[in-house]
C-alpha cells in the first residue's frame, strides 16, 4: 500500500477522485485496536491531537466560511468535523508515536457519511452534489 498525502490529495480535481484515493475497503468488524481501544481513545483526547486537529480544520476551510469535505470545494462542511488518518493508524503508531499521527500532510477534514464511505467501501453513502432547490418543490400541490 502506498502512503496517502494530502499534497497528492489535493491534485485530484472531482470529490469522487479524492473518495476513491482514500478508499479503504473495509468490513464492519474487522479487528483495529480491539481490546487496547483505550488506547486510541486517550490518544484522540490528548492536547496534541487537540492542537493538530484545529490546524487541519484551519487549513481545510481555505478563504471561505466552512471546511470543506475531502478539502473539496462546494462540499462545504455544515455538521460536525472528522478528521481522518488517509493512513490507517495501529496501536504501534501510537505507542511510537509514528509520524502519521500528527503530521498535517496526513490527515483531512471530512463528516461521518463520507468517513464510514471511506472506511468502508460504500459509495453510497457519499453525499456528492448539493440538491439543486426549485421554486415551490417542497410544496407539490402548487404550481410554479
Amino acid at each position: 500500500m502506498s502512503i496517502r498525502t494530502y499534497s497528492e490529495l489535493i491534485t485530484l480535481p472531482t470529490f469522487i477522485d479524492r473518495f476513491n484515493y482514500l478508499r479503504l475497503d473495509g468490513r464492519v468488524g474487522e479487528e483495529t485496536f480491539g481490546f487496547d481501544r483505550y488506547l486510541n481513545q486517550r490518544f484522540y483526547k490528548s492536547e496534541e491531537w487537540l492542537k493538530v486537529r484545529d490546524i487541519v480544520i484551519l487549513r481545510d476551510t481555505g478563504f471561505g466560511d466552512y471546511c470543506k469535505d475531502l478539502g473539496m470545494d462546494g462540499h462545504d462542511i455544515h455538521e460536525r468535523i472528522l478528521i481522518h488518518h488517509m493512513n490507517p493508524i495501529t496501536k504501534d503508531d501510537i505507542l511510537q508515536k509514528s509520524k502519521y499521527l500528527l503530521d498535517p500532510e496526513f490527515l483531512i477534514c471530512t463528516i461521518d457519511s463520507t468517513h464510514r464511505a471511506i472506511h468502508y467501501g460504500d459509495e453510497n453513502q457519499l453525499i456528492t452534489d448539493p440538491i439543486e432547490r426549485r421554486r415551490n418543490d417542497t410544496c407539490p400541490w402548487r404550481l410554479n
